[in-house]
């Protein structure tokens, strides 16, 4: 029994003469490899992404009616891997062309010159455009009916019914046509269901039934 007891001790100390252990060294675990590579899977993934982008930008463009600059960002989808988004560039990019090639609008001096297109305004609807030339209009020709009526239509149009229940009875006092115009235009249908537009518009009514 001393004997074995003394084995021990003698493989004991050879360990510990050396210094180390015999332990396998830890293996690093691997990065998967989307941690690894910051690349999406599929490359069109990527062109589709940059796609979008260029479409948004050309998109903010066109909104802001920079057509000549949307029309040259919408240009690069067209060349994108999406169908959707090089349609859409498409149709955006023929109203750019169309607009591009419109002669620039002369500048307004006249009350009518203002007039004429704060009703072109009024037809794209471009409504704070059209308040603002036929504003202009109206300071320069305060007793021209139809551009009081125009005013009248405008804020009909924007929900105002308080200013164009007030400019229409103004437009109505320059000139009594306007009176049966209106009843039949339907920029007022805001006002129809009114009955301060009705007795404005229909005054025999209230005096029949009077």
């Amino acid at each position: 029994m001393a004997r074995s007891s003394g084995k021990t001790k003698q493989r004991g100390s050879r360990t510990s003469s050396q210094g180390r252990s015999y332990r396998k060294p830890l293996k690093k675990k691997a990065l998967p490899k989307k941690q690894h590579h910051a690349v999406l899977r599929d490359p069109n993934d990527q062109a589709t992404l940059l796609q979008l982008k260029a479409y948004e930008e050309g998109l903010k463009y066109f909104q802001q009616q920079k057509f000549p600059r949307a029309k040259e960002v919408l240009e690069r989808v067209i060349d994108g891997p999406s169908k959707e988004l090089a349609d859409r560039a498409r149709i955006h990019l023929r109203i750019c062309g169309q607009r591009i090639s419109r002669p620039a609008e002369p500048a307004a001096k006249s009350a009518e010159d203002h007039y004429n297109q704060g009703i072109a305004m009024m037809n794209l609807g471009r409504w704070d455009d059209a308040r603002e030339h036929l504003d202009r209009a109206r300071k320069s020709a305060p007793k021209a009916d139809h551009i009081v009526y125009a005013m009248a239509a405008l804020d009909c149009l924007t929900g105002e019914a308080e200013s164009s229940m007030q400019n229409l009875k103004i437009a109505i006092q320059l000139r009594a046509e306007n009176r049966y115009r209106a009843r039949n235009d339907e920029d007022f249908a805001f006002l129809q269901e009114d009955p301060r537009f009705t007795e404005l518009l229909y005054p025999e009514r209230e005096g029949a039934s009077g």
